[in-house]
């Protein structure tokens, strides 16, 4: 019997199932996705993002990922915490290993209380071999590449190319979306200093 997958990374991610413990099987929901034309290219193209547009101001959508040892993640494991999500398309490139990077030495710099986390599609054997060769050691990195579901929940997932739309989320204590910042070009840098005075207001209040 032959399956037919999508991406090579499905297959692998399928694979790294059948022996380690994962809560359920690797299913690809985004099938029934609502696609929508995005301010954000890719060179000239705009991109085609999946997933209704997050609203801030409004409750974070539940997600679950996993870490580099494929054991799940979620957003209530962050109950009660500031968090900053660091969304990249892929770690193995340079603009999203300098902002990774970056964040990593910010994390010294805030309270204990505030989660700093790092999100790719990524597998996860990927992001532990980047964090060890980088020395990212202070923040999580994290993978969305078993269910899809972080980028199916918040919008950020890219059609046709399996990837994450960069960005930069603050979801406070209450478990709000308090800021957001859709970076317009996938090869550009985000606005690092916009996003940290943003959270040093959301945490004064």
């Amino acid at each position: 019997m032959f399956l037919n997958f999508k991406n090579s990374s499905k297959l692998l991610a399928v694979l790294c199932l059948s022996s380690l413990s994962l809560p359920s099987i690797a299913v690809d929901t985004t099938e029934k996705l609502t696609a929508r034309i995005s301010n954000v290219k890719a060179g000239e193209r705009q991109i085609v993002l999946l997933g209704d547009k997050l609203q801030t101001g409004q409750p974070a959508p539940s997600f679950k990922v996993v870490d580099n040892n494929f054991k799940m993640v979620s957003l209530a494991d962050y109950s009660g915490k500031t968090l900053l999500l660091s969304v990249v398309p892929s770690i193995d490139t340079g603009i999203c290993s300098l902002q990774t990077k970056r964040f990593n030495d910010e994390v010294a710099k805030l309270p204990a209380d505030v989660v700093l986390l790092t999100i790719s599609t990524d597998l996860p054997f990927a992001q532990k071999r980047f964090c060890q060769q980088e020395q990212v050691e202070a923040m999580a990195v994290l993978s969305d590449a078993v269910w899809r579901d972080f980028g199916s929940n918040y919008g950020l997932l890219i059609k046709d190319m399996g990837l994450l739309a960069r960005s930069i989320i603050i979801i406070d204590k209450q478990g709000m979306v308090a800021y957001q910042q859709m970076v317009p070009e996938l090869a550009q840098e985000p606005d690092y200093e916009a996003a940290l005075q943003a959270l040093q207001k959301i945490l004064a209040g």
